[in-house]
């Protein structure tokens, strides 16, 4: 059975790959990921704001007065919350290219345009064969308007594709006003590809220590659902590569994500439940499952479900909704 796809300009063997994740830290667990059948190696995320706390010394400025600010500076990232730092980050390029035969895909998150060109040429210079921006920014000041806001995310990446010529794709959340207008704007920079989609963790509220707490919750299949509505409405919309990543953990929610148009299948939290010879079985599942459908390729079945053959997807959506609504009995 033949399962390539083509991602980034790459020919993978399959779409299955690891996301962004701290995986990735131990060289021992990025051989492992190749072995077990990843067709990339994803990196997690060098965040813009670790890159200028690096270059000011700052993280020494704020430890002096940690005792007068506490609850202030509590929002901020210190040294120890990050197990890489800028120079460890490239230098783990460096290795991870050396120890594994598949392309290595970096990522760069950051909220300015400034902030991510310096890093994205160092990012190449590494050997990174390509690079995702993951661009995680919760838009909170009432005078930024949605236009704004998707305008930074524009200007990121085409501050980015002008300075590196290595492979660019852009990590999206679900929640812009317009995502198919941003995604045909990013696609005419051009970038290479769109991963959908970044998963913004929820802070919870400590009432009684009257503080903020993170909370990692690892996703599910569920999460995988919106995923698969904006790749069937992108799919062949546009000419970026397509990516998949939240709430993927079996081969049916891999054959679920390819056939609604992605061409690479990310997975973070079944591996990090489950360790990184899930991939293989992902795969495997993948494999039988066209071959009991009698499908000749993935590629044959790649955006099957994609509504770029549907003469209007607004009404398609809404007539789902109106049908999904009325499909509850007590």
């Amino acid at each position: 059975m033949d399962l390539s796809t083509t991602y980034l300009g790459f020919e993978l063997p399959h779409p299955v790959m690891p996301g962004a994740s701290p995986l990735v830290d131990d060289l021992d667990t990025v051989r492992r990921l190749e072995d077990a059948g990843a067709a990339a190696i994803v990196l997690h995320s060098l965040f813009e704001e670790q890159i200028e706390l690096e270059q000011q010394g700052t993280f020494a400025a704020m430890e002096r007065p940690a005792e007068s600010f506490p609850e202030a500076l509590s929002y901020f990232p210190k040294r120890s919350d990050f197990r890489l730092g800028p120079d460890q980050y490239l230098e783990q390029i460096r290795r991870i290219r050396e120890a594994v035969r598949v392309p290595v895909i970096a990522s760069l998150n950051g909220v300015t345009a400034s902030g991510w060109l310096e890093y994205a040429r160092l990012i190449q210079e590494a050997g990174a064969h390509a690079l995702e921006l993951n661009v995680y920014y919760i838009a909170t000041d009432p005078e930024e308007s949605s236009e704004a806001v998707e305008h930074r995310v524009i200007e990121i990446a085409r501050t980015v594709r002008r300075g590196v010529t290595i492979p660019i794709a852009v990590k999206l959340s679900p929640y812009y006003s317009s995502l198919a207008h941003l995604a045909r704007e990013l696609d005419r920079l051009p970038v290479d590809g769109l991963v959908l989609f970044n998963r913004f963790y929820q802070p919870d509220i400590d009432p009684e220590n009257l503080d903020v707490v993170p909370r990692l919750h690892l996703s599910e299949s569920y999460e995988l659902l919106p995923r698969l509505r904006w790749l069937a409405i992108l799919s062949r919309r546009v000419s970026a590569s397509l990516a998949v990543t939240g709430g993927v953990h079996t081969g049916l929610d891999a054959v679920k994500a390819v056939m609604a148009g992605a061409h690479a299948v990310q997975m973070v939290s079944a591996l990090l439940l489950k360790g990184p010879e899930l991939l293989r079985d992902v795969v495997d599942g993948l494999r039988t499952w066209l071959v009991e459908h009698e499908y000749e390729s993935l590629r044959q079945m790649q955006g099957s479900m994609g509504l770029e053959r549907c003469p209007d997807p607004a009404a398609f959506e809404r007539g789902n909704y109106a049908r999904v609504l009325q499909s509850w009995r007590p």
